[in-house]
C-alpha cells in the first residue's frame, strides 16, 4: 500500500483562512502541517512508499527530503484530479493499493495510519476515515488503486460510500481523531489549538502568535455570550 499525498502550491494555500491569517502565515502554516503529515508517513513502516502529487517546487523539495516519490502535475486541477493521477501511476507501476492522506491534518500519527491499514481487507476493498463532521473523506484506502472513481470535496463521504457499494463492496469506516481533523477554516484551527500537541504546527502557532490571537478571539466571544 502506497500513501498518496496531494500538495497544492504553498503560496496560495489555505485561502479559506484568509480572514484570520495573512498570506505569509497561511503559507507557513501549510508547510508545517505538510511536514507533520510527511513525518507520520515516514514513520509508518507498513507503507510501501509515499507518493506526493504536486507542481510546487518547495513542496516537491520537502517531499524528496522524506524519501517520497514525486508525481508531477502541470497545473492545480484539484484534489480529485491529483488522486486520480496518482492512482493511474501507481496502478501502472504494479502497486497493490493506495491510501489517500490529507496534507493539512497535522495530528495524523503513524499509529493511525497503521490502524487504517489493519482495518483494510484483502482483495478488492475500501476503508474510509471521515472528517470530524462526517462530511468529507479525509482518508481512503483502496485495493486496487483505481477501485472507485474519486470525488473529493466538502460532502464527499457519502458519495464515496455509494461508489464502493455500487461495486458490491461494503466499505469499512474507521473514525480517527487525528486524520479526522483537517484544517480548512478558522474554527478548525481553533479546534486544533484547543486539542494541544507537540507537533511542528503547534509550535508554529505558538511562536507566531496565532494561537494567542485566535484564543483571545474565542475567549472574547465566550465572554460576550
Amino acid at each position: 500500500m502506497w500513501a498518496v499525498l496531494p500538495a497544492k502550491d504553498m503560496v496560495d494555500a489555505k485561502q479559506r483562512l484568509a480572514d484570520a491569517l495573512s498570506p505569509a502565515e497561511r503559507r507557513l502554516l501549510f508547510r508545517t502541517m505538510y511536514e507533520d503529515v510527511l513525518t507520520a508517513l515516514s514513520q509508518a513502516t507498513a507503507l510501501a512508499g509515499i507518493a506526493v502529487v504536486t507542481r510546487d517546487p518547495e513542496a516537491g523539495a520537502v517531499a524528496r527530503s522524506y524519501g517520497a516519490r514525486l508525481i508531477a502535475e502541470a497545473e492545480n486541477q484539484g484534489q480529485t484530479a491529483a488522486i486520480e493521477r496518482a492512482a493511474a501511476a501507481l496502478a501502472a507501476g504494479g502497486a497493490a493499493g493506495m491510501v489517500t492522506i490529507p496534507g493539512d491534518a497535522p495530528l495524523i500519527t503513524a499509529a493511525e495510519i497503521a490502524a487504517v491499514l489493519a482495518a483494510h481487507g484483502a482483495g478488492e476493498a475500501m476503508t474510509i476515515v471521515p472528517a470530524h463532521d462526517r462530511r468529507g473523506s479525509n482518508c481512503i484506502a483502496v485495493t486496487p488503486p483505481g477501485l472507485i472513481p474519486f470525488s473529493f470535496g466538502n460532502d464527499s463521504f457519502r458519495p464515496h460510500l455509494a461508489a464502493a457499494r455500487t461495486r458490491g463492496i461494503e466499505p469499512r469506516i474507521v473514525e480517527l481523531p487525528g486524520i479526522g481533523l483537517d484544517i480548512d477554516t478558522p474554527d478548525d484551527l481553533r479546534m486544533l489549538i484547543a486539542r494541544g500537541g507537540d507537533t511542528r504546527t503547534h509550535a508554529y502557532l505558538a511562536s507566531s502568535g496565532i494561537a494567542a490571537r485566535l484564543g483571545d478571539g474565542l475567549r472574547r466571544a465566550g465572554g460576550a455570550a
